[in-house]
């Protein structure tokens, strides 16, 4: 993602909170420590402080953040370089 723009950046966190949520254990971790619920979700897919939140998530847990990249196609410091621009 080098020279990567805003637009790419939500669109790899978003990939990633995707990924995220299809794992049955990783959502449930993601849910009951951050508190958010699927429809709080949907409604802030656009919020890019939740966004970069997924990925801090992700980053919090090397295996999961490894597995993410592995399934969206992306290196785990592109994920990292996301997160950072989100913030």
């Amino acid at each position: 993602m080098t020279g990567a723009t805003h637009n790419d950046a939500e669109t790899l966190a978003l990939a990633a909170l995707a990924a995220m949520l299809t794992d049955e254990r990783r959502a449930e971790r993601f849910l009951s420590l951050t508190g958010l619920s699927p429809d709080g979700i949907r409604l802030r897919l656009t919020d890019r402080s939740l966004l970069a939140a997924c990925i801090a998530f992700l980053e919090g847990h090397e295996p999961d953040l490894v597995a993410v990249s592995e399934e969206i196609g992306a290196r785990p410091e592109e994920l990292l370089r996301a997160r950072a621009e989100l913030e």
